[in-house]
């Protein structure tokens, strides 16, 4: 019997197989570890906070992780040790969603501004340029007539300047998210100094050939005092007793959430990226050091009365990276093959909307985000591909 079946559909077959496979192993060893239970995708995660006045006191932060951390060094059995917060603190009081899916390019920045457009984006990983398709954070401000204080994003200084607003004609400039880029700011603040900051200060981990010149709507040096209600002294004396960008990072979200209070807030961390060095080692102490910083993020939420019991908190890697057997790949270090590995990671959500304690296998896409982000928040992001995730609302 001749099977007709092209070669490029077996792939895809298997490709979704194996994806099938890792999501469920995610699923037994969550299960197992962190004592979740199975949900059924038939019912709803939890009734939203009804009422405009309700509505307009809803918060969402988003952290996500570049390039994401394999299961080996975090939920299978040998990598649970990395991550003891995600797994015993975060994982029971989130639905926990085994398989993200992320049909895009794997690259660090267009996979988080795809992530924040509900549209897989095919820009220039490396490139200085907005996205194509409008932004949250657009729809966020627009259909909520929000000011531009109520939407920010944290972000690792390798083109992330340009993420929060887009070049679509329908939104247009000063509809978009406020951008701080920590590591740009440190480097503004040092300027002169003698003082060594090298261990925060590296841009990107791929090291491409040219690194691109930073414009935008950043926020610059001289509005730390304005927004931040920081000096220069304090920020650098601050500098000094964190050991990485992401910490630096987690210290100006925190800052931000004192000061401004914002509904949506944005915070990519960086420092798995590490892995590109080759360096195993520096590759799971990063994945330690995010598990910690995520668990110090939730901590500040529920202590803080402007987001405490009303703020919903997603976690997820942008994209995984590739497995030790993908021909052409590196294993832990890079996220090249588009494997399985490398293209199902997970997410957990937890607060306020959201059913603690349970796991949804079915496959979901990282385009899904932004229409669930607009769903729980009241607007529409009518330009996005994705779709509702049903557990959630």
């Amino acid at each position: 019997m001749i099977n007709l079946r092209t070669l490029s559909e077996e792939k895809s077959l298997f490709g979704a197989e194996l994806a099938c496979h890792v999501g469920r192993s995610r699923r037994d060893f969550i299960r197992d570890a962190a004592g979740l239970a199975l949900g059924s995708t038939l019912l709803s995660g939890s009734s939203l906070l009804h009422g405009q006045a309700l509505l307009k006191k809803r918060k969402v932060i988003v952290v996500t992780f570049g390039g994401g951390a394999r299961d080996q060094e975090t939920f299978a059995p040998e990598g649970q040790e990395h991550i003891p917060y995600l797994l015993k603190e975060l994982a029971p009081q989130s639905s926990f969603f085994t398989q993200m899916m992320n049909h895009g390019i794997l690259g660090h920045y267009v996979a988080n501004a795809s992530l924040a457009t509900g549209v897989y984006e095919s820009l220039n990983n490396f490139s200085v340029v907005p996205p194509d398709s409008p932004t949250v954070f657009e729809y966020f401000r627009k259909d909520l007539n929000r000011p531009s204080s109520n939407t920010w994003v944290v972000a690792p200084s390798n083109g992330f300047n340009r993420i929060g607003e887009s070049n679509s004609r329908l939104y247009g400039p000063g509809l978009g998210a406020g951008v701080i880029l920590p590591k740009h700011l440190l480097q503004a603040a040092l300027s002169g100094s003698k003082v060594e900051y090298g261990h925060l200060l590296r841009d990107n981990y791929e090291t491409p050939l040219e690194v691109p010149r930073l414009g935008g709507n950043e926020v610059h040096l001289q509005q730390l005092d304005n927004i931040l209600k920081l000096s220069v002294a304090d920020f650098t004396a601050h500098a000094r007793t964190v050991s990485s960008p992401d910490e630096l990072s987690l210290y100006i979200a925190k800052q931000l959430m004192r000061e401004e209070s914002p509904s949506l807030l944005w915070l990519t961390l960086h420092d798995i990226d590490i892995a590109h060095s080759g360096a195993y080692s520096l590759y799971v102490d990063a994945i330690q050091r995010t598990d910690r910083l995520c668990a110090d993020l939730w901590k500040a939420v529920q202590s803080d009365p402007e987001y405490s019991g009303n703020t919903t908190l997603f976690i997820l890697p942008d994209f995984g990276r590739d497995a030790d057997t993908d021909a052409g790949g590196n294993g832990f270090q890079h996220h090249r093959t588009g494997g399985a590995a490398s293209r199902t990671t997970w997410m957990m959500a937890l607060g306020a909307g959201v059913k603690q304690g349970v796991i949804y296998e079915r496959p979901i896409q990282s385009i899904d985000l932004v229409p669930t982000i607009g769903a729980m928040m009241g607007f529409s992001p009518k330009l996005s591909q994705g779709q509702p995730i049903r557990e959630l609302l």
